[in-house]
């Protein structure tokens, strides 16, 4: 399998947030009467509770983005939060063209990103989308 360029994968990236958008947009409309799925899912990293779900998706995830990148997959996915995991985090942080701050921190912003760069049958808007904080 051919890495994926930076620029290539900045397309991909744009392409699964505009196709993102539009799911999202046909999932509101589709529900106004009922209860919004948006999750309230808390921050994940040091000092936080890191539900093992969460955490398992956010390895998950960054495994992915790391795979399109060429570093294979580094992370053990075990839902427990670590210094590789937050390594990794903060690598993420610190490559991805979106102004992420390298805090190892997953926040919204962070969280958001990773869901919509991740592989789409755990991310964007299934599984993980109810333990990965998120902007959308």
């Amino acid at each position: 399998m051919a890495t994926k360029t930076r620029k290539s994968l900045l397309r991909a990236t744009a392409a699964k947030a505009a196709g993102l958008t539009a799911a999202v947009a046909l999932l509101t409309v589709g529900t106004m009467t009922q209860a919004q799925a948006s999750p309230s899912a808390g921050y994940i990293g040091d000092g936080y509770a890191n539900n093992t779900h969460g955490v398992w998706c956010v390895q998950h995830l960054l495994n992915d983005v790391a795979e399109d990148l060429g570093h294979g997959r580094p992370l053990t996915e075990d839902g427990q939060w670590g210094p590789n995991t937050k390594s990794w985090v903060k690598w993420y942080q610190g490559t991805a063209p979106f102004n992420l701050t390298a805090d190892g921190i997953v926040g919204k912003s962070t969280g958001g990103w990773l869901l919509i760069e991740g592989d789409q049958y755990y991310g964007g808007t299934n599984y993980c989308y109810n333990y990965v904080p998120s902007n959308f």
